[in-house]
């Protein structure tokens, strides 16, 4: 008779993302994702087979969080009538996109992972500006924006306002 876990995959994987955002790659080894959730390496190996595959079904399910995350956003958006602005604030989740993408940039499936959501978030933005034949690339550029900001608001300061740049590119 199987044991029940105590410790979901969900829980090990937000350890696992955690490591790999603070001290990368190399620092997520079976005893450290042990001694961060108190299962015994023996039983992460068990489960997961590799450090490299619990990595990338980390990063994998950290995109499916983010792909909820954006329809969720997309329907709540429309609902709230807050458009633009709040679909971005909506979208702006505990997961960094960004440094998502940094480390799924050497899985080929998790690069497709990351432009389908691009994708999906882009179309999102494109749905809220008026009806124009630029639609789609102002939306792809007030998508770019949105993540440049993102990635250098860690780095000091909010830089520029990206409701004014929506109002400009709109």
């Amino acid at each position: 008779m199987a044991r029940t876990r105590l410790i979901s995959d969900h829980d090990v994987f937000k350890q696992v993302l955690s490591l790999l955002l603070q001290d990368g790659e190399k620092s997520v080894t079976f005893s450290a994702i042990s001694a961060a959730t108190g299962l015994a390496p023996p039983t992460l190996v068990q489960r997961y087979g590799s450090c490299a595959e619990m990595i990338s079904t980390a990063i994998a399910q950290a995109w499916d969080e983010l792909d909820a995350l954006a329809e969720a956003a997309t329907l709540n958006a429309t609902t709230q009538s807050k458009g633009l602005p709040g679909l971005l604030k909506a979208l702006t989740g505990s997961i960094d996109a960004g440094a998502l993408l940094t480390l799924s940039q050497r899985r080929p499936d998790l690069t497709a992972r990351a432009s389908a959501w691009r994708n999906q978030v882009e179309q999102a933005i494109a749905a809220r500006l008026e009806v124009s034949a630029k639609a789609k690339d102002t939306a792809a550029m007030i998508f770019a924006a949105w993540q440049c900001r993102m990635l250098w608001s860690n780095a000091g300061g909010k830089g520029f306002r990206l409701g004014e740049l929506i109002k400009r590119l709109g």
